[in-house]
């Protein structure tokens, strides 16, 4: 006998179905009244596959209606898996540099972050160029204000973008190599944000087979198959020698890393969780940057009660400002604290010391906020070489 569906479950289903299309009806109205502009899509600092294909996916829709779109980004893309989605689909991105010409655009379209994750938001502000959309699929972070947002608590920011195709907001064709290499983009946001859909829901599987018949799968499979390089796996090792389980959270700093190497730190996370006695894996290390240096971390987690992005802004705390130096959706969160005055340090001996003591501080601040203390700030005091108090 069929199991009769609740009323509730049948409104739920409608409403998934009724959102997608009214925000796209808004979103074409939008961009409908803006024709003939240029806008500055605006990637995090270190963008990823998510980002890479939403913001192509943005470009390629506002196209439609005669508005002209840059990518934009400061940071690097350094990623194994990155840099061959780039080189392989040949998405046109700028990396900002002093000096570039921002005064060119008349908006920001902010896509996969909310402006926390990337410097180029404060540039824009004092240029007074306003952002004009906002696309996400993290927590509200209520850093920026736009006169389109839609940000949801879904799988990927490359789910919306596909569910505004299936809407009409662009009509993908096989015969078009550029469509076939933005659905394999597309395909490639969704998965890695969901543990190869794993950790997908209704809407990822449903842009999937959507996207199906448009991607190059021998594209994607030279995507997936990229090694790790050699400074990867020794972030790895670095992370499995200096972690620390308690309560099944492998927690690890891995030291200095240059900016080119920053994308190893959430593999060397992802790598931790694999472990079988921990549910949440963190790494950090400091990365050097020119005289800029910042304590930059990334957090995974299995554990569907823990959300990434309570657990870092509760353990972290925020700038004055208000700033919170950590955030995160579901399944993972990344966190970035700035040095300021101990920064360009040359001294061989200081930098050890400043890296004990910013190691022994962010464990601190981990454990307290598990509940537990760290015993290797037990053992250090006992040894009188370092001692910190709350």
């Amino acid at each position: 006998m069929a199991r009769e569906r609740s009323p509730l479950a049948e409104v739920t289903e409608r409403s998934a179905e009724v959102m997608p299309v009214k925000k796209s009806a808004e979103l074409a109205a939008l961009l409908e009244t803006h024709k003939g502009e240029r806008h500055a899509i605006v990637m995090q600092d270190y963008p990823d596959p998510d980002a890479l294909s939403s913001a192509w996916a943005h470009k390629m829709i506002a196209a439609k209606y005669g508005i002209e779109c840059d990518i934009l980004y400061e940071g690097r893309i350094s990623h194994q898996e990155n840099l061959a989605l780039v080189q392989l689909t040949d998405i046109d991105l700028v990396r900002y540099s002093d000096g570039d010409d921002l005064k060119q655009y008349q908006h920001t379209v902010f896509v996969d972050n909310q402006g926390t994750t990337s410097r180029l938001t404060d540039r824009f502000a004092d240029l007074e160029v306003k952002p004009l959309v906002i696309v996400d699929h993290h927590e509200i972070q209520d850093r920026i204000q736009s006169i389109y947002t839609d940000i949801r608590k879904i799988g990927a920011t490359a789910t919306i973008y596909t569910q505004y195709i299936r809407a009409g907001l662009l009509t993908l064709k096989k015969a078009d190599p550029k469509h076939e290499m933005l659905a394999t983009s597309l395909m490639h946001g969704i998965r890695s944000e969901t543990s190869g859909l794993i950790r997908s829901g209704i809407e990822e599987m449903e842009a999937a087979t959507f996207l199906t018949p448009f991607i190059n799968h021998s594209m994607l499979e030279d995507i997936l198959s990229v090694k790790r390089s050699k400074q990867v796996m020794d972030v790895i090792h670095l992370a499995l020698e200096n972690r620390e389980i308690r309560d099944n959270y492998s927690i690890s700093g891995v030291g200095y890393l240059r900016v080119e190497d920053r994308d190893s730190i959430p593999q060397a996370a992802d790598f931790l969780l694999t472990e079988e006695n921990a549910h949440t894996a963190i790494v950090y290390g400091i990365i050097i940057k020119g005289d800029r240096e910042m304590v930059v971390g990334s957090m995974r987690t299995n554990k569907v009660t823990l959300n990434p992005d309570e657990f870092l802004k509760e353990a972290l705390g925020a700038t004055e400002t208000g700033r919170y130096y950590g955030g995160g959706r579901r399944g993972a969160g990344g966190f970035e604290i700035p040095i300021g005055f101990l920064a360009g340090i040359t001294d061989d001996e200081l930098n050890r010391m400043k890296w004990h003591l910013y190691d022994e501080l962010v464990k601190k601040k981990f454990f307290a906020k598990i509940g537990v203390h760290s015993p290797s700030q037990a053992s250090r005091n006992d040894t009188g070489s370092l001692r910190l108090e709350e």
